[in-house]
């Protein structure tokens, strides 16, 4: 604890972690995918997708840590790949969640759709270009080369970040889960209403 508040001192931790918490509650394109899981599967679902955004999350982390992230945001061609990529991802969900039947809800109550839905959601935030340049662009702003290695505090602060807005996440995506339940009789419109979150996601991905 002593090393973790040399690196990161414990007003600082807690400035970040207040300003983490409120750009964390407001939605994004991860509230908005895990939304749409919830509404589409149900609350466990939806729950699920929150953590896999969140394993996203630590998958930029880890790149920051390593400053690959850096090396991506200077080569706009790569950049440009992945949100149209990330775009085609959340267009093929889209039209698979605005065709599912009224029934679709019983086949995701399994364990292995649960999984799927995690393996979504990190597919979903590793392929967000936007979050590379977030974690570069806020992270650093609380760091300082005196106190120790940079790598380490972005590591620290990125950990503590993507934990809380994994919480905030799955919260989101399990309170759209429980909407869907008490609409049970409309399955097949909330259905069409996730497909649509998905498609207009996608186009959010390729014009910011």
């Amino acid at each position: 604890m002593t090393d973790l508040f040399i690196l990161v001192p414990a007003h600082q931790l807690w400035l970040f972690l207040g300003a983490g918490l409120i750009l964390n509650l407001t939605p994004g394109a991860d509230v908005m995918f895990a939304t749409a899981s919830g509404l589409g599967g149900g609350p466990c679902i939806g729950a699920a997708a929150g953590l896999g955004v969140g394993l996203g999350g630590f998958f930029h982390v880890g790149l920051a840590t390593l400053g690959l992230s850096a090396l991506i945001a200077a080569a706009p061609s790569a950049l440009v790949a992945l949100k149209w990529a990330g775009a085609a991802y959340l267009l093929w969900l889209a039209q698979a969640a605005w065709r599912a039947g009224p029934s679709a809800a019983q086949a995701d109550g399994g364990g292995r759709s649960v999984r799927g839905a995690i393996g979504r959601g990190f597919v979903t935030n590793a392929l967000n270009p936007k979050v590379a340049l977030f974690i570069l662009a806020f992270l650093p702003q609380f760091t300082d080369a005196a106190r120790g290695p940079v790598w380490q505090q972005i590591l620290i602060l990125g950990g503590l970040f993507t934990l809380t807005g994994t919480c905030v996440t799955a919260a989101y995506g399990a309170a759209a889960g429980f909407l869907r339940a008490g609409l049970a009789a409309r399955m097949g419109v909330l259905n069409r209403v996730a497909g649509g979150i998905l498609a207009l996601l996608a186009v959010k991905f390729v014009t910011e």
